[in-house]
């Protein structure tokens, strides 16, 4: 019997996966800043979001999302991967120990 090779018409895989960075320990004396695509209401959710964590962590600084560039990234990968460079400088910039990037759906 003859041995032949199958592969899927679905393709490989067309990205790695990354670990994620571990979490901080405590906000307290951190920089937490906020990103919004436009999706789900950021407007409304991220000012509770952020007095919530001002009550848990009164020592917490909170950068928000009309601080940062706002654009839906959409289906376009390259956008997308441009964006998040502008978005990760700018919060070095400014100082940010984490980013929140999504808040519900």
């Amino acid at each position: 019997m003859d041995r032949f090779d199958a592969i899927s018409p679905a393709g490989g895989p067309v990205v790695s996966q990354r670990g994620v960075a571990p979490r901080l320990a405590d906000l307290n004396g951190r920089t937490i800043g906020e990103i919004w695509n436009g999706v789900f209401k950021g407007d409304q959710t991220f000012p509770l979001i952020r007095q919530l964590l001002k009550a848990r962590f009164p020592g917490v600084s909170i950068v928000p999302y009309t601080e940062f560039p706002f654009r839906h990234g959409g289906d376009h990968p390259a956008e997308q991967k441009k964006l998040a460079r502008e978005i990760a400088a700018l919060a070095a910039e400014k100082g940010c120990d984490a980013l929140i990037s999504g808040n519900g759906a």
